[in-house]
């Protein structure tokens, strides 16, 4: 028997998923032993042409139709946002119906609320796209590494940050004026607050962190450090400190806490990471059997998520037909494997750090701010002092990398030299790893 679905949303995803739907039909049919039929899709706006052939009987303005349709077994969430969104996902499930969404924000603030209808309904939840769109990386988390202790995951989560750090890196320009080039070209939105601050790859990292461990987090508990103070300076010293700088959402599961962050990073150039440019994501994952994999492709865009959520609707379309009793839980936990997760707070994080001090060019000044950095336990590695041309303010870069030390530590140092009066700008602070 045909199965039948409905989305709610078409717009870029929506009208994603109906083409491959549809396109590849045939193909599809041939791998699940049957057809799958999209039997209406509700949007406010359904005069707009998307480019996808369709009858236009099954487009309507209700989503209710899609949810109190008996015939419809899958319902798809496109819409985007933490309300609407949210309501029919649950009413769909109170209905007994498997459910796809591609909404990283709505299962980063209410997973566990959600997690929880789903099995309460015995109905799947599939969440493909919300992650790295075309890369296949919670099937791998849930399934493909089920049986991994998953210890460590270093990401490069958004497509709109990697772009300005590249395009920063390859043209030399200033943060904003490669922001405004990506405005202009569609690659990010006007503003990128969401994708520049670090809450994009937060909302992602904290699905991430929720399938590794069993247990869903609020990525509100995740520390989140944006790219908007980083300058061509900074990324012209790493590369000269043999480093690459990219927004990275780093996870470390420990014995009894879990470490979750994403801020601004120095790579070594020769780790696979610092290679992955433009609007392209990966994910480096590392299980306690398999040890490292490395998932890379586009993190957004019409078909590159319409294919991620389609292949969502297959599975679900797949245990229909073979009238399965049972579906993978959300987490592919059966059990939640604590009761509640402790999240290591960034003040004790222990890491090497690069610091850009914009100081006075005059005698005494580099042991003045070495000093501080010893009070605090903060030994130099490296020094990068650069020349006699001064700036407006008349200060140079006094550039650092330090060995390994303690984040409160660095705060309490940097906010010392801060103050000094021979500083003339907040100092640039960027973690660094070796991995």
């Amino acid at each position: 028997m045909p199965v039948n679905v409905g989305i709610i949303g078409f717009g870029t995803v929506g009208s994603g998923t109906a083409e491959v739907l549809i396109k590849n039909k045939e193909l599809i049919s041939k791998k699940i032993g049957d057809e799958i039929i999209i039997k209406k899709i509700a949007d406010l706006d359904i005069e707009t042409d998307r480019g996808v052939p369709i009858d236009k009987n099954i487009l309507t303005k209700d989503a209710n139709e899609i949810i109190d349709d008996p015939d419809i077994k899958i319902v798809v969430e496109l819409i985007g946002g933490t309300t609407k969104a949210k309501e029919f996902i649950l009413a769909a499930m109170e209905k007994g119906k498997h459910v796809v969404t591609a909404n990283k924000a709505l299962l980063a603030e209410y997973g566990k609320e959600i997690y929880e209808a789903a099995k309460k309904y015995g109905v799947g939840i599939g969440f493909e796209a919300a992650v790295a769109g075309g890369i296949p990386i919670i099937g791998a988390l849930k399934e493909g590494l089920s049986a991994n202790r998953i210890h460590t995951v270093f990401g490069i989560l958004n497509g709109t940050s990697n772009y300005i750090l590249t395009k920063m890196k390859e043209k030399g320009l200033p943060y904003k004026d490669v922001v405004d080039e990506a405005v202009r070209l569609g690659i990010a939105e006007d503003p990128p607050t969401l994708d520049v601050d670090g809450t994009d790859a937060a909302h992602k990292l904290a699905i991430i962190v929720s399938l590794i461990s069993g247990y869903p987090i609020d990525y509100k508990e995740i520390y989140k450090e944006g790219i908007t103070h980083i300058t061509p300076d900074d990324i012209r010293f790493a590369d000269e400190f043999g480093y690459v700088i990219k927004l990275l959402a780093i996870a470390k599961q420990k014995e009894d806490h879990i470490e979750a962050r994403v801020h601004p990073t120095m790579i070594p150039k020769e780790n696979m990471l610092a290679n992955v440019n433009e609007v392209f994501n990966a994910i480096y994952v590392e299980g306690d059997f398999v040890g490292p994999n490395l998932y890379y492709g586009l993190g957004a865009g019409r078909r590159p998520t319409g294919s991620a959520v389609a292949a969502d609707i297959i599975n679900l379309a797949r245990h229909i037909i073979n009238g399965e009793k049972g579906v993978i839980p959300p987490l592919g936990f059966s059990k939640e494997e604590k009761s509640s997760l402790a999240i290591q707070p960034i003040e004790e994080l222990k890491s090497r750090y690069y610091f850009r001090v914009s100081a006075v060019d005059r005698p005494g000044v580099l042991s003045l701010i070495s000093g501080i950095l010893g009070k605090y336990k903060i030994s130099i590695e490296s020094v990068i002092q650069k020349g006699r041309k001064k700036r407006e303010d008349d200060s140079v870069p006094i550039v650092m990398l330090t060995h390994e030390a303690l984040e409160k530590d660095v705060r309490k140092a940097i906010s010392e030299i801060d103050m000094l009066d021979v500083v003339k700008d907040k100092t640039v602070v960027i973690r660094v790893i070796n991995e």
